[in-house]
């Protein structure tokens, strides 16, 4: 894939170039991206533990190891793919997206092989398990990390950023929405399980080629790069001392733990401990309903108060829900914490992208190199081991709690463990991620600063002379959270932050 051409004008834009507006027809492909990515990613996230304990028959303790195991193994081939997408650039496709071209179709494959496993004893089905969800792993890592760097690559400006972000969560909610409505009532006992996610898995082969294919021919790379393959060594630069980046992803990784813990538990909740799986599609439907609702007061919120304090309120909120949901002694009061918990949960997942973007440019205001693949690797990586943590401690606490599958009333200590996967770690764990975004340096303000110098910096190199609307437009005023009126007319960076 990596060739010696030099770049061209389509997919690497001269300096000087104006990245005003992104088409509309690229947010939408960048959404069905999402859309088509958690097929596979949300669809295993939701009905793995359940599919390997209720249908494959392997026990929860062993699911619990294989998903820690496996899931931290995975977030290590984060880095090597990051590494391999900062190597790659083609003159005809650009640097990320010939990932999406080649490696979906391989990924939804394996994701039909992994919800099948063969009957062929214990020992046979669990090392099945093992091999299918590290390939799942692997396959998904090399498409979703070039597909996560490339809204870095699409734009600078921080207002595209965040309707990209906001389209990717958009499409991320969609699937997510229709999985819990349509598939969640499924899952009872008197159905074969086994035929539906078989029948279900099949489909999506189908569905998430066309979505894919959508993304890779509406999405261009638009962002001038210097240094199109960048070495072992610049990327290393890139992230030595990115305080930003290591915050974010401490952060994440806790916040992520906390929701794939709930909704790893959520149907044991409902269904074992509530008798109320009916709710499933109604939270499902509520999350569609409150994540397009939403959308438009983002820009609005971001302004008034910035990403990062708007961030911090967003995990405050859905500490509170998953607290409320934790406690309850019905389905309704259950219901009404995830509701509360939902539009937290759902604010943090539109803007941690937008954040992370931000972190490219801290890396390459202090190096001068763009190294989209293995900042959004390492970024992945976190949320990967948050994966792990999250759904190893929903299976362990479902686990120790003593469930056993097909049991048609839980003991007291088996309900316990289900609330405690599917609430109280998300509480502790979201509301953590939020107190390590309080020391985060890289505000809107200072954001904007840097993007400043990078363009005077660019300016001087080139010799292209960079106008007041270049600044403007690379600043991206419009999501800052300070007016017009405040802009910096000296772009360095303060004092505190510089290198």
């Amino acid at each position: 894939m990596t060739t010696t051409s030099a770049p061209d004008e389509t997919s690497t834009p001269a300096p000087g170039t104006r990245l005003g507006k992104l088409p509309k027809l690229g947010y939408f492909g960048y959404a069905t991206g999402d859309m088509a990515n958690n097929l596979t990613f949300t669809f295993a996230s939701m009905f793995l533990l359940i599919y390997y304990t209720d249908v494959a028959g392997i026990s929860a303790a062993a699911v619990g190891t294989l998903f820690l195991v496996l899931r931290i193994f995975d977030a290590f081939t984060d880095v090597i793919a990051g590494r391999l997408v900062d190597k790659t650039y083609t003159k005809r496709f650009g640097k990320f997206r010939p990932y999406i071209l080649f490696g979906s179709l391989p990924l939804l494959l394996i994701s039909v092989a992994t919800f099948h496993v063969p009957q062929i004893g214990e020992t046979g089905m669990l090392l099945y398990a093992y091999v299918t969800y590290a390939l799942l792993g692997i396959a998904y890592t090399l498409v979703n990390i070039p597909y996560g760097s490339l809204a870095a690559a699409m734009t600078q400006v921080p207002a595209e950023r965040a309707k990209l972000a906001t389209a990717r969560t958009l499409g991320a909610a969609i699937t997510g929405a229709l999985l819990g409505i349509f598939v969640s009532p499924l899952l009872t006992p008197e159905n074969d399980l086994q035929r539906i996610f078989t029948t279900i898995t099949i489909a999506f082969v189908f569905v998430g080629m066309a979505l894919y294919l959508f993304t890779f021919f509406t999405t261009k790379e638009r962002v001038f790069r210097s240094v199109p393959r960048v070495s072992f060594r610049q990327s290393m630069a890139t992230l030595k001392g990115n305080k930003p980046l290591l915050l974010l992803c401490i952060s994440s990784l806790l916040m992520l733990s906390g929701m794939i813990s709930s909704g790893t538990a959520q149907i044991y909740l409902m269904r074992d401990v509530f008798d109320a799986l009916y709710l499933v599609p109604v939270t499902s439907g509520a999350q569609l309903l409150l994540i397009f609702a939403m959308a438009p007061f983002v820009p609005m919120i971001v302004r008034r108060f910035g990403k990062r304090n708007a961030y911090i309120g967003g995990t405050v909120i859905a500490a509170v829900g998953a607290t409320v949901t934790f406690l309850a002694p019905d389905q309704w009061v259950a219901l009404g914490g995830t509701l509360v918990m939902m539009p937290g949960v759902m604010f943090v997942a539109m803007l941690v992208w937008a954040i992370e973007a931000d972190t490219v440019e801290y890396g390459e205001w202090k190096t001068g190199v763009r190294a989209e693949g293995i900042t959004y690797a390492v970024f992945s990586f976190t949320r990967k081991a948050g994966q792990a943590v999250g759904g190893a401690v929903a299976a362990y606490a479902i686990g120790i709690g003593g469930y056993v599958a097909g049991t048609e009333v839980v003991g007291t200590s088996a309900e316990w463990g289900i609330r405690i996967g599917a609430a109280l770690v998300p509480a502790v764990f979201v509301l953590a991620s939020g107190l390590i975004m309080l020391a985060y340096p890289l505000t809107d303000r200072v954001h904007a600063e840097l993007v400043a110098e990078i363009a005077a910096r660019r300016s001087a190199e080139t010799g292209v002379a960079v106008t007041s609307e270049d600044v403007e437009e690379s600043v991206s005023l419009s999501t800052a959270a300070f007016s017009n009126d405040e802009i910096p007319t000296d772009p360095r960076p303060r004092r505190w932050f510089r290198k």
